[in-house]
C-alpha cells in the first residue's frame, strides 16, 4: 500500500494512470460491456462499483479541459437512461473536481469506437446499465 492512494487502486492500474498521457482516455466499464472484445488492454476491478473508481482515480488524473472529458453511452433507440446512474457518477467525480459538467452522451457504436481507441478498459462490477463511462486525461498542472 501506499500512502495517498486508494485501496481500490491496483498497481496495474497505477501503471497504466502514470503511462497515459494528455488526451489517452480510458474505459471504466460496466460488468456487461465487451471490454476484452475492444481493446487489447484490459485491467480488472471485479466487484467495485465504477464511482469507487472514480474517487480513487480523479485525485490522481487531471481531467482534459480541450474537449469533453466524461462520455457516457446514450440509449440505444426505444430504451432510457436511467438518470440516477449519472447523478451518482457526477458526486463521486465532484468530489474531487467541482466544477464538472455532465458526461456527453454519444451513440453506443461510437462509444464503442472510442474504446477500441482507449489507452486501456477497466472491466468493473458495475451493474447499472448504460454504466460506461470514458475518461479523457488532461495536462497534470505545475506546482
Amino acid at each position: 500500500m501506499l500512502k495517498g492512494i486508494a485501496s481500490c487502486i491496483s498497481p496495474e492500474l497505477l501503471k497504466v494512470l502514470a503511462e497515459m498521457g494528455h488526451g489517452d482516455e480510458l474505459v471504466l466499464a460496466d460488468a456487461h460491456f465487451p471490454g476484452h472484445t475492444m481493446n487489447p488492454r484490459v485491467l480488472r476491478a471485479d466487484g467495485l462499483a465504477i464511482t469507487t473508481l472514480l474517487e480513487g482515480i480523479l485525485p490522481l488524473f487531471e481531467l482534459d479541459t480541450c474537449a469533453p472529458p466524461l462520455v457516457m453511452m446514450a440509449a440505444v433507440e426505444g430504451d432510457t437512461l436511467d438518470p440516477a446512474v449519472e447523478a451518482r457518477y457526477l458526486e463521486s467525480i465532484r468530489k474531487s473536481n467541482p466544477q464538472a459538467k455532465p458526461p456527453l452522451h454519444i451513440d453506443r457504436f461510437a462509444f464503442y469506437a472510442r474504446a477500441q481507441q482507449a489507452f486501456a478498459v477497466v472491466m468493473t462490477g458495475e451493474l447499472a446499465k448504460y454504466g460506461n463511462v470514458l475518461l479523457k486525461k488532461g495536462v497534470t498542472p505545475v506546482s
